[in-house]
């Protein structure tokens, strides 16, 4: 009889009453002899996804039975950490003397030493490493007092890596080298280590960007083999190719995307008649290209998603295939999956089809050039694009409808503005401005939304296995923490939350001064979006049923979706295959939230990285600005010139002491009475950049020492 994971699990919550050994755990379970090696390695993969704990005596039992929390550890650049436990609940601190040699990302083992406040918060001792996240190490090679040691990039790695002599590969001091570690640390013993590639001086763009990418374990550049393989796939699609497909071609069809886009993922299409809208909404076939399981696939679904940094993109398939076979240029054939909906008069959905497509797009638009088409009414652009520009105007008119119906369901708009930066010829920040939202966005957000959410809901009624975009309700916790923070600035919220609830709140503070930091606020009371294999809904969105299907170019779920979809269209989503796709999707799901996890970490700090050495040159310059947001330990100044936000410390206010008023977001003066708040206008003077830490430090001015608008004041 074969010996499951469950079977093991179940005995240990119910029949075993202490720790056992191997010899007891098998003569328990009645293991055969012919089975005795694969219960060992059974039981070795469940110690290291911290399912049983392995203790002194080579005794195992289960972590929650022995007072033991397995677990993510994250670090915090001051020296503490937390550790998320695998099992959910709340984060364990882990003070700084109790890491025993644990790094940021490791998967541990925690004991539970306190409770703190009524046992809501825990603290634990980690006492055991189950897995290490960073094998390899990017950081700034140092040479002091005979000492040569590496210190990492990302500061949420507490320990330096000590180069022992020969073992440094000719580096100098402060450049950028990656290391390999040859020794742990330990709880009295900093980690050892060899350089293995100098990356080299830290100032050059490529080298930035490589460091950024290195540090998040980006993967740079594809195997040889997925290159040969994307090399067979010709660059045009073939004539037995469009074999069945729904010829679009006739179809006045155009993209919409930015002016440096070079991928197409999705193109549209409109018709109207008798007032009613039918939609074309085609997505390029990626999935026709990239089969499952091949060295194409296995690469993609490591990647997950493409990654966006201000000046190039490590995509998530060769560039043949991201730019060319599979992107829907202009005036050229392609194979597309389309979603035609018909809309009513009033934008909401009464037919839906899906089917296989070969499509031609006839324009490649811009977002500016939609915009200056539709808002500003731009007679020359008009005329370039006249023979669309009808068709635009229904879409506007469509997009809105659409808009209206699903801010009456109480989808929450969030119209956070987003950052642009220009970059010179060199890689530099040339300029940093507010990212536009306009008509164009709208368009093209809603069509997709009505795509994705259409099919997601031909799966769910189905019942067929699937990927769904989902989104969680908040925490009660993180509700209540909101509802106090509001009350602060006069706000209150309902007692039952629902997206309705947040869209009105948005309503409320839109046009003031804290709209901002609201806004912030809330996003932070809210959970994140992610995959999953069970549909629970998008919280955000107010949709039952949501999915991700109109980027497989750069999203693996989307091309995962496709898969599906062409099955069921070609009817061999049998019983077997589903059952097959039911075991493997909670692992392409959770794979994929950590891709998207870590693709935004990177893009944000690149951002990070370009604001602060944009400042760079201008340390001592005066500026004015706004304050956005009021911490403890000082205030956050967004800058009226760029979209550029410093922190003035509160050590730097040095004309009182100041007191933090938690409850209106406000220090203020202990003598003088002098307030800062959010929103209030304030003059500030770039004090110092910190390129390593991306950090930009302000300090107030008085208005009447200013002598000139963006000049050191001397």
């Amino acid at each position: 009889m074969e010996i499951k994971e469950s079977d093991i699990l179940e005995f240990m919550n119910t029949g075993a009453h202490r720790p056992l050994s191997v010899k007891e755990l098998m003569k328990a379970l009645d293991v055969p002899q012919q089975e005795r090696r694969t219960f060992l390695r059974l039981l070795k993969e469940m110690v290291l996804r911290g399912e049983l704990v392995r203790i002194r005596g080579g005794r195992y039992g289960l972590p929650s039975r022995m007072n033991l929390v397995a677990g993510e550890l994250t670090c915090h650049p001051d020296g503490f950490g937390f550790v998320t436990p695998d099992e959910g609940g709340a984060d364990i601190f882990i003070p700084p003397r109790r890491l025993n040699g644990a790094m940021h990302g490791d998967r541990v083992v925690v004991r539970i030493e306190a409770r703190r406040r009524g046992g809501e918060k825990r603290e634990g001792s980690i006492i055991r490493v189950l897995s290490r996240a960073h094998k390899r190490i990017v950081g700034r090679f140092v040479r002091l007092k005979g000492v040569r040691f590496v210190i990492p990039s990302n500061e949420r790695i507490l320990e330096r890596i000590i180069i022992p002599p020969g073992k440094s590969d000719r580096a100098k001091d402060g450049e950028i080298v990656e290391a390999e570690i040859t020794k742990w640390p330990t709880s009295w013993q900093a980690p050892l280590g060899r350089v293995v590639e100098i990356l080299g001086d830290s100032t050059d763009p490529d080298v930035e960007i490589d460091i950024i990418a290195r540090k998040y374990d980006l993967p740079r550049r594809f195997p040889r083999q997925v290159i040969k393989e994307a090399k067979k796939i010709p660059p045009e699609p073939l004539p037995e190719d469009l074999a069945g497909r729904v010829d679009l071609r006739p179809l006045n069809i155009c993209t919409i995307d930015g002016e440096k886009a070079r991928d197409f993922d999705d193109a549209v299409a409109i018709e109207k008649k008798d007032g009613h809208y039918l939609l074309y909404v085609s997505i390029a076939d990626v999935s026709h290209y990239v089969k499952e399981d091949s060295p194409l696939d296995k690469e993609a679904y490591l990647r997950g998603t493409s990654v966006y940094f201000p000046d190039r993109c490590i995509p998530m398939l060769p560039e043949n295939l991201s730019n060319g076979i599979c992107s829907l240029n202009p005036g050229e054939d392609r194979l597309t999956l389309t979603v035609e909906i018909g809309f009513s008069k009033r934008g909401v959905p009464v037919d839906v089809k899906f089917y296989e497509s070969v499509i031609r797009s006839r324009h490649r638009l811009t977002y500016t050039e939609v915009t200056e088409m539709l808002e500003n009414r731009n007679t020359s652009v008009i005329e370039k694009y006249s023979s669309i520009y009808e068709e635009l105007k229904l879409m506007e008119e469509l997009a809105r409808k659409l808009n209206r119906e699903r801010i009456k369901l109480g989808s929450i708009d969030f119209d956070l503005p987003e950052p642009e930066i220009i970059i010179d010829i060199e890689g530099r920040p040339q300029d940093i401005v507010k990212a536009p939202r306009t008509i164009a966005h709208r368009i093209v957000e809603e069509f997709m939304l009505a795509a994705n959410r259409k099919v997601a809901e031909l799966f769910e009624k189905g019942n067929y296995p699937a990927l769904y975009r989902v989104h969680e309700t908040p925490a009660p916790e993180k509700i209540d923490a909101l509802r106090e923070f509001l009350s602060g600035f006069g706000y209150t919220i309902d007692r039952k939350v629902t997206p309705r609830t947040f869209q009105k709140l948005l309503d409320s503070v839109k046009g003031r001064p804290e709209e901002q930091l609201i806004n912030h606020v809330m996003l932070r009371a809210m959970q994140q979006a992610v995959y999953s294999d069970e549909n629970i809904g998008h919280f955000g969105l107010a949709f039952p049923t949501y999915t991700h299907f109109t980027s497989p170019i750069r999203r693996y779920p989307d091309l995962v979706v496709h898969r599906l979809l062409k099955r069921l269209l070609h009817k061999r989503y049998t019983p077997k295959e589903q059952r097959r796709m039911a075991r493997l999707l909670p692992q392409i799901a959770d794979n994929s939230s950590r891709c998207e996890r870590r693709a935004m970490e990177a893009e944000r700090e690149c951002v990070d990285l370009k604001k602060a050495q944009f400042m760079q040159d201008k340390i001592g310059e005066v500026f004015e600005g706004l304050i956005s947001g009021v911490e403890s330990f000082g205030f956050f100044v967004e800058l009226k010139d760029y979209f550029v936000e410093g922190l003035v410390h509160i050590t730097t206010l040095r004309d009182d002491f100041y007191l933090f008023d938690e409850r209106r977001h406000a220090l203020i003066g202990e003598n003088t009475r002098k307030r800062y708040y959010i929103g209030k206008e304030v003059l500030v003077r770039v004090r110092d950049v910190d390129i390593e830490r991306r950090r930009i430090e302000l300090e107030p001015v008085e208005r009447r020492s200013r002598k000139r608008k963006n000049k050191p004041v001397i």
